[in-house]
């Protein structure tokens, strides 16, 4: 997330879900820190939305944010922050799945935002916002209402000329708990790696992961032209 914490202990919180608490009364869950991480993403997508698309009226201006800070977008940055296998859970709420319930992941990335900036202020904190929400920005702006990242790299990869992507899946962990993982191949080169509890959930992430690495070159490239 291109943050080194000053606090570790900060990190550790963040990662405290209340069901882990709950089994170990010395420590603390990672509410109040989501409270102020949920802050902190707010203002941070709304000030540059707000910048970045003078043209859009306040009703788009809504929908856009809403694509980025809903609970199944901030669970997928989550998962592509590797979180989910670093939460702290009950015993309980981890035989239940709950290192990839879109809720506890969603939760755990706006405590890391909050936490961010208890650790190094307001600037960094929108940084790191920025370095992990701009390319979910900048897509949602170019195809409201999408979120078929299949779809969405395949057009992309056409545009470029660089063929057609295909997936690689492996699963792995018993059928009551089965865990997929894919990656995507472009030109024959691997662009992106996704999991999840489903083949089409993985094959997402990693067309998402792959999204954001060949727009982000094709940038550069433009730039240094």
């Amino acid at each position: 997330m291109g943050h080194t914490f000053g606090d570790p202990g900060l990190l550790t919180l963040a990662l405290t879900h209340r069901s882990y608490v709950a089994e170990n009364s010395d420590s603390q869950p990672n509410e109040r820190l989501e409270f102020l991480g949920d802050s902190v993403l707010g203002l941070t997508v709304t000030d540059y939305i707000f910048t970045t698309y003078p043209d859009l009226p306040e009703g788009q201006l809504a929908k856009l944010r809403a694509s980025v800070v809903n609970t199944t977008s901030l669970a997928e940055r989550s998962l592509e922050l590797g979180v989910g296998a670093l939460l702290r859970l009950g015993r309980g709420e981890d035989l239940s799945g709950g290192r990839e319930k879109e809720s506890i992941l969603a939760d755990a990335f706006e405590a890391i935002l909050g936490a961010v900036y208890v650790d190094a202020g307001w600037e960094v904190a929108r940084e790191v916002v920025l370095r992990l929400t701009k390319v979910p920005i900048e897509v949602a702006a170019e195809n409201p209402g999408r979120r078929d990242y299949k779809t969405q790299l395949q057009e992309l990869t056409a545009q470029l000329g660089l063929g057609t992507p295909s997936y690689q899946i492996a699963g792995s962990g018993p059928d009551h708990d089965k865990r997929f993982q894919a990656v995507v191949i472009i030109d024959g080169v691997p662009q992106g790696e996704g999991q999840g509890t489903s083949k089409k959930r993985a094959e997402q992430l990693a067309a998402r992961a792959a999204y954001g690495a060949i727009r982000e070159s094709a940038r550069e490239l433009e730039n240094d032209a």
